[in-house]
């Protein structure tokens, strides 16, 4: 379970929270929150002085810290869970994109022609006040340069957060992966190393959890061909599409973020046909990436099957901001944080 959804409690009507879990508790006289995810489980357990939670209070924004806040002041003796009455599922995200540089944020059009966007650290605090679901950092050039992301750039925006961060680049051996968790992210982005050693996807599954796991697939379109590159695009494989997307759930990642190269920086829409292809083929969330430009190419995705939406230009760029996309699926029938 990856994601955003609803507590069902008196202490905290109506708020979403974040789930990153492989396992679940079941429900008891001690519960002060549920929460449902196919069955319905305990999201949070209190006796006596000691309060527990199966949520991250700490990557919910500021309802987690307001809960944080109420369980150390131990207000929160008089809380129950309250019934499901229906089957409440994870909320659409809308994750935002920062691909770093030499240390910039940077934009540009089908992998190519980077333009500077702004600083990381700056960047990532203004996102989640806009209301980000989640933030990818992605070194788009450790992977081909053959360097690791910088650590202290990741701690540095880590610092800064109280939502979920995935971290991507340079990541290639089981210890990569734990010194960029224990940096300060919540997830990992393997791309170009899941490609040459697919066991680090077992690996890191098996050492952290599928939660932990998400595997990015840069893929483009040539006629009825879809090709997938490695190194920021800059490298061919040989993997058919369809059966790497399968492999990678099968080995035991928790997402797969998808990029449409062909869409990558164009503005006409994320490529909605193929997201939807992937979604029905595997049990894991997919998120969609590529060519967004305006809120309705959020809805379309979110109509036609991606779990989450990524984007970077067009927040970068100013023209929009996180709240007025959220706004506008609201008002569209798609519920949002």
């Amino acid at each position: 379970m990856v994601g955003w959804t609803e507590l069902q409690s008196t202490r905290w009507p109506n708020k979403h929270v974040y789930f990153v879990n492989s396992y679940a508790v079941e429900t008891s006289e001690h519960s002060i929150a549920d929460a449902f995810y196919g069955v319905k489980f305990c999201a949070a357990i209190q006796s006596g002085n000691f309060t527990g939670v199966q949520f991250h209070p700490e990557k919910s924004g500021d309802v987690g810290i307001e809960i944080i806040r109420q369980v150390l002041n131990r207000d929160t003796n008089k809380s129950q869970a309250t019934a499901v009455e229906h089957n409440n599922t994870l909320l659409p995200r809308i994750i935002v994109c920062l691909d770093v540089d030499k240390g910039r944020v940077v934009k540009g059009t089908n992998f190519k022609e980077l333009r500077d966007m702004g600083d990381p650290v700056e960047l990532a605090m203004a996102y989640e006040e806009q209301g980000a679901d989640e933030l990818v950092f992605l070194d788009i050039s450790a992977s081909n340069e053959n360097r690791p992301t910088a650590l202290k750039r990741v701690t540095a925006i880590a610092e800064h957060l109280s939502i979920p961060f995935t971290v991507g680049g340079g990541l290639r051996e089981l210890d990569d992966v734990k010194a960029f968790l224990d940096a300060g992210a919540d997830k990992v982005a393997l791309n170009t190393t899941a490609i040459q050693k697919p066991d680090i996807i077992n690996q890191t599954a098996k050492a952290y959890g599928s939660q932990c796991v998400v595997v990015a697939i840069d893929v483009d379109r040539d006629g009825e061909s879809l090709p997938i590159y490695i190194h920021g695009g800059r490298t061919l494989v040989p993997n058919d599409f369809f059966e790497w997307t399968r492999e990678v759930a099968d080995r035991g990642a928790g997402e797969i973020l998808l990029t449409a190269m062909h869409r990558d920086g164009t503005g006409i829409g994320f490529d909605t046909e193929l997201t939807r292809r992937v979604s029905e083929q595997v049990g894991i969330q997919v998120i969609a990436s590529g060519g967004a430009k305006t809120e309705q190419h959020f809805l379309d995705a979110f109509n036609d099957k991606a779990d989450a939406c990524l984007a970077a230009g067009m927040f970068h760029s100013g023209n929009y901001r996180v709240e007025q996309v959220k706004e506008f699926l609201t008002n569209n029938g798609i519920a949002v944080r």
